[in-house]
């Protein structure tokens, strides 16, 4: 029997009992799609929070107060705070691109008759570079603003939307704690990172921000960028010698500070990523195993109910090899079917769920490559069974059968 022949005859008998063929291939469609679109949707949240991560900065290291451990136990942020000797520190070392202390505080502030509540963060001209801030409009501030403790400020998109509306903010005037400022520049947006919204703020040089707003001195952050990515572990270690100086803290006990690195956060990120694609992956696999005990059931009966015509076709001459070769063509027809079908819903879902969840989902071409060549293998080793039992039946036997 001819290769048409086989698929022709394959096809006839799934056409034959639709329901029957709906329900098994049900199995496949459920893992085929579930792999799809978990494996998506990962890949996408992982690229996302990728994304986001490195939108904060270059070369990135963050410095927060506290962090001190006595017997394994944190004593809380706050046990030692920044201080401008540890920013002057850094900046003079040469081992850092840019160095940017940074404060922020929640105020008032009143344009017109609006009366909007957003961050307001003190920082230097250095903050761009580290930041990688980009400007929409206007300017940052200069040095020599930053030195006079100028009343300016940088406003985010979010803040400029909400106090301004769609009017150009650059060169108007807004009140904060009783104090004029003037918008030299709007930057581009940012886009939110989880609850916190990176464009509701303005920026105003981290000297006003101290000596006219909140009356404190010391940062409460201090942004570093390495020269290059490479180096980012050595201007860590760098930072922790200085700042351990700075603090005066012995040999024997624990900083009083955290260094985040980026590119650290980054390869645990994708390492936790990886592992949960795995694990998701895993759970999608056993929707296939199952669909693939529903294929080797059906196929059974299948056996079954065709003992008479598997007797009838061994008598007119038919070989084992051509009975085998038939049911395991059938069976193989379900995986390809049902892995067909459950790439397109599972893609669907992919998106649907993406867009729900505001993060783009662009189909992983690995997981529908894998999700149809495992729903095949599923569909011939499931099927492996039932054709051997079909192909050593008996002709006399089988045609005895009732």
């Amino acid at each position: 029997m001819g290769v048409g022949r086989v698929l022709k005859t394959a096809f006839s008998s799934l056409w034959h009992n639709p329901l029957r063929t709906a329900l098994t291939l049900l199995g496949i469609i459920i893992g085929v799609a579930a792999v799809v679109a978990l494996m998506s949707i990962g890949s996408a949240t992982t690229s996302s929070v990728t994304s986001r991560i490195q939108g904060l900065g270059t070369n990135l290291l963050v410095i927060s107060p506290g962090q001190s451990v006595q017997n394994g136990v944190s004593q809380g942020l706050g046990t030692a705070p920044l201080t401008s000797k540890d920013v002057t520190a850094l900046e003079n070392s040469k081992d850092f691109a840019n160095v940017a202390p940074d404060a922020t505080t929640r105020l008032q502030v009143l344009y017109g008759a609006t009366n909007y509540r957003t961050v307001i963060e003190g920082s230097t001209i250095a903050l761009p570079a580290v930041r990688n801030l980009k400007m929409a409009r206007g300017r940052f501030f200069n040095l020599e603003e930053q030195r006079a403790k100028g009343n300016v400020g940088v406003i985010g998109s979010t803040a400029a939307q909400n106090i301004f509306g769609n009017a150009n903010p650059v060169g108007k005037t807004v009140w904060i704690n009783g104090l004029s400022f003037r918008i030299i520049g709007e930057l581009q947006s940012q886009g939110s990172s989880g609850p916190t919204n990176r464009d509701d703020k303005i920026i105003v040089p981290l000297t006003t921000l101290q000596a006219r707003l909140t009356g404190t001195t010391n940062p409460s952050t201090i942004y570093l960028s390495a020269k290059n990515g490479q180096s980012m572990t050595a201007a860590q270690n760098q930072a922790t010698l200085i700042l351990r100086q700075s603090h005066g803290l012995g040999f024997t006990q624990s900083n009083d500070f955290t260094i985040t690195n980026q590119a650290s956060l980054l390869n645990t990120l994708q390492g936790v990523s990886k592992t949960m694609e795995g694990f998701l992956g895993g759970i999608a696999g056993i929707s296939l195993i199952v669909g693939g005990i529903g294929i080797m059931n059906i196929m059974l009966v299948s056996v079954t109910e065709r003992t008479r015509e598997i007797g009838l076709r061994k008598a007119l001459g038919a070989t084992k090899g051509t009975i085998l070769r038939q049911f395991l063509v059938e069976s193989a027809l379900v995986g390809i079917i049902g892995g067909f079908i459950g790439i397109g819903l599972g893609s669907g879902a992919g998106i649907a769920i993406g867009n729900v969840m505001k993060t783009p989902v662009q189909i992983s071409l690995t997981a529908v490559w894998i999700s149809f060549v495992v729903s095949l293998v599923v569909g011939l080793v499931f099927g492996i069974y039932p054709a051997f039992r079909a192909a050593w039946l008996s002709p006399i036997d089988a045609l005895r059968f009732e």
